[in-house]
């Protein structure tokens, strides 16, 4: 009987295990089929614009980079844009800029300082008392990167290296920079007791777009940093100099229109850029774009990232064309001129003027409308109402101005007393 026990408890057991093991079996094939299945509907949802998004920014050599719409100034993609770092040479386009907006002629004389002609490579070569014309001395800067004629320059404008970085500075913080920190006019690596000569990729991307398509200076920085070759010679005439641009963006694509490179030991390589295509201008910004023996990473990253954004954004036209509300207007006449009811006042777009926007293929813009609760009376046409903003992942790309469409006047104790006199008057000629 125990043995006939024994036999039936081990079968029992053997069908247990074996049906543990298949429930086992089951979930974990439920469970890496429920992996794959939302692992293939992750990968399904990604856009082509985004799935090449990815693909760019895995491809990047750059530690920090920016494309930037050189219109709207918005950020079109980047890796880590927003990070501190050294800029080495790039720092010449602030320089550049500053000099063409103080230059007071084409004729203004600049002379070289002993600090000025002790400046490491790369260098104009310039000697003390040595003068030159200030024009030739931004080509100097700008093709070949001399840092001679960058602390000549700084001096002649500011009166010091210290006075000019306080300029550059100061420019910064008007182009909406609160990152970046100058020290020196040619982009040496330096420090001081406020902080270290810095920027980020978004900020260095920002000053490039400020000297392309907000200075009033941008047609002379376009001149000059777009120029193949520069010869001159200096105020004496004894020794004449040539210059080549070492922006090799400049040949390397279609529309290439600026650009400027950079390399410290701490910065590594760096360029900021700008393309002008089909009325559509990128700006790319590299930081930390690798060290020795990697000089050309620059130009791969550049390229794949205006390539990117030349393919995916194209140019939409918006006018605010938008419903709006009647907004009500306190103690105004109602339209059906009663003494009692809520008056309201139409609203229109002030000047709907057509605006085109760079956009992703794949994105939505939505219109915002932001007016005022209620008007007082007595309202005129024309008074400001509120705007429309189109609006992208929160940030504003367009706005118009709302306004009132119409006059409304105000409902006070004389129109009162008038509206009541009438209305007297013409009961007294239904009762005769």
């Amino acid at each position: 009987m125990k043995r006939i026990w024994k036999n039936r408890y081990k079968r029992y057991i053997a069908v247990m295990v074996m049906f543990i093991n298949s429930v086992v079996f089951f979930i974990a094939g439920t469970v890496t089929h429920g992996a794959e299945s939302v692992k293939a509907e992750q990968t399904a949802e990604l856009s082509e614009p985004e799935e090449a998004e990815q693909n760019v920014l895995a491809g990047l050599h750059a530690r920090y980079a920016v494309l930037l719409d050189g219109d709207s100034g918005r950020v079109l993609l980047e890796k880590d844009g927003d990070v501190k770092r050294p800029m080495a040479s790039t720092t010449k386009i602030m320089t550049c800029i500053l000099a063409l907006e103080h230059m007071k002629s084409e004729q203004e004389i600049v002379t070289a300082s002993a600090e000025a002609a002790s400046q490491p490579k790369v260098r104009l070569g310039v000697r003390e008392g040595q003068q030159f014309y200030l024009r030739d001395l931004l080509y100097s800067l700008m093709l070949e990167s001399h840092n001679d004629s960058a602390v000549m320059i700084a001096e002649h404008i500011g009166g010091s290296v210290r006075g000019f970085a306080s300029l550059m500075n100061k420019k910064a913080a008007e182009i909406g920079c609160e990152d970046t920190y100058y020290i020196t006019p040619n982009g040496l690596d330096a420090s001081d007791e406020q902080g270290t000569h810095s920027t980020t990729a978004r900020e260095l991307a920002l000053v490039m777009r400020y000297c392309l398509m907000e200075s009033p200076k941008s047609q002379e920085f376009r001149e000059i940093t777009g120029a193949a070759t520069q010869q001159f010679r200096d105020v004496e005439g004894r020794q004449s100099f040539s210059c080549t641009n070492h922006n090799a963006f400049l040949t390397m694509m279609n529309g290439a229109v600026s650009g400027k490179t950079g390399f410290t030991a701490d910065a590594g390589y760096c360029y900021v850029g700008a393309l002008q295509r089909d009325s559509r201008t990128f700006i790319v910004a590299l930081l930390a774009c690798g060290w020795p023996n990697h000089k050309t990473y620059k130009w791969q990253d550049t390229r794949a990232l205006m390539e990117y954004g030349l393919k995916y954004y194209k140019k939409q036209r918006y006018d605010g064309n938008v419903g709006l509300p009647q907004l009500s207007v306190a103690d105004g006449i109602p339209e059906n001129g009663a003494l009692s009811g809520v008056s309201t006042v139409k609203l229109q777009i002030r000047d709907r003027e057509k605006t085109d926007i760079l956009l992703r293929e794949d994105e939505e813009p939505a219109y915002r409308t932001l007016l005022a609760d209620t008007l007082k009376a007595a309202v005129k046409a024309g008074t400001d109402a509120g705007t429309v903003q189109l609006v992208l992942d929160n940030q504003v790309l367009a706005e118009w101005k709302v306004e009132t469409a119409e006059s409304i006047a105000k409902r006070d104790y004389i129109w009162c007393l008038c509206q009541l006199m009438m209305q007297f008057t013409h009961m007294n000629k239904i009762n005769q």
